[in-house]
C-alpha cells in the first residue's frame, strides 16, 4: 500500500519518537521471564513447519468429513437414492443419489486442479459419470473422490507439483492456491452433507452421526 507524500513526514517523525522512547525506557523484566521467553517455541519463518501443520490439520478435517458423508450415504436405503423432496418448492432439485454424485464429482474436479491435473473427463458438468448409477457404484465413486482430495492435501508444501485454476471455482489463475481449492471442496461438501441429512430424515433415517 502506497502512502501519500503529504503524510510521510508525520510517519517519519512518529517513528523517530517511538525509537527514542525505546532507547530511554528500560522494561521491568525479571531474569526468569527472559529465560522463559528464550526457551519458548519460536514462530516458523521458513514455511516448512507451517505447511506441515496446515497439511495435518486438513487431513484431520477431511477424515472427519469423509466419515460423516460416507456413513450418511450408506445409511440411505438403495431404493431411496432416487428420492427428491416434493412437498414445498423443490422443483428440479437433485435426487439423493445425484446429490452424492455431484459432491463426489466436485471433489474430483477441485482435487485435480490442486494437483495440476486436467479435470476428470467423466466428471461431466459436476454431475459425475453417467455409468455410475447404483448405490454401490455411487458409494465407490464417493470414496474415490475423498482419496483424490486426500492426495491433494498431501501435496501441500510441495513446490514441484503445479496448481491450476478450475472452471467451477471463483479463484482466478492469479489467486488460486492448493490450500484454497481444498478448502473450497470442504466447504462445498459440508453444504451438501447438510442437504443429505435433510433427505435422510425425510425418509425416517437418523444420520449415523446423530445416533446415540
Amino acid at each position: 500500500m502506497k502512502l501519500p507524500q503529504s503524510i510521510l513526514p508525520c510517519v517519519f517523525c512518529l517513528a523517530a519518537c517511538c525509537f527514542a522512547q525505546a532507547q530511554t525506557r528500560q522494561p521491568d523484566v525479571s531474569v526468569a521471564e527472559v529465560a522463559a521467553a528464550s526457551s519458548a517455541p519460536q514462530p516458523d519463518t521458513g514455511g516448512t513447519l507451517s505447511s506441515q501443520k496446515e497439511k495435518r490439520a486438513l487431513q484431520i478435517l477431511l477424515k472427519s468429513l469423509q466419515s460423516l458423508v460416507v456413513s450418511a450415504a450408506d445409511a440411505m436405503p438403495a431404493d431411496k437414492y432416487a428420492f427428491a423432496p416434493t412437498d414445498g418448492e423443490f422443483t428440479g432439485v437433485r435426487t439423493f443419489g445425484q446429490q452424492v454424485k455431484h459432491l463426489a464429482a466436485t471433489n474430483h474436479i477441485l482435487a485435480a486442479a490442486a494437483l495440476g491435473e486436467e479435470p476428470p473427463v467423466d466428471a461431466g458438468d459436476e454431475t459425475g459419470p453417467e455409468t455410475v448409477r447404483t448405490k454401490a457404484e455411487i458409494l465407490a465413486y464417493l470414496t474415490s473422490s475423498f482419496a483424490h482430495l486426500n492426495k491433494a492435501v498431501d501435496a501441500i508444501g510441495d513446490t514441484t507439483i503445479s496448481v491450476r485454476p478450475s472452471p467451477i471455482s471463483p479463484l482466478s489463475a492469479s489467486s488460486v492456491t492448493r490450500l484454497a481449492l481444498i478448502v473450497e471442496s470442504l466447504v462445498h461438501t459440508y453444504d451438501h452433507y447438510g442437504q443429505m441429512v435433510v433427505y435422510l430424515r425425510m425418509n425416517s433415517v437418523v444420520p449415523p452421526a446423530s445416533r446415540p
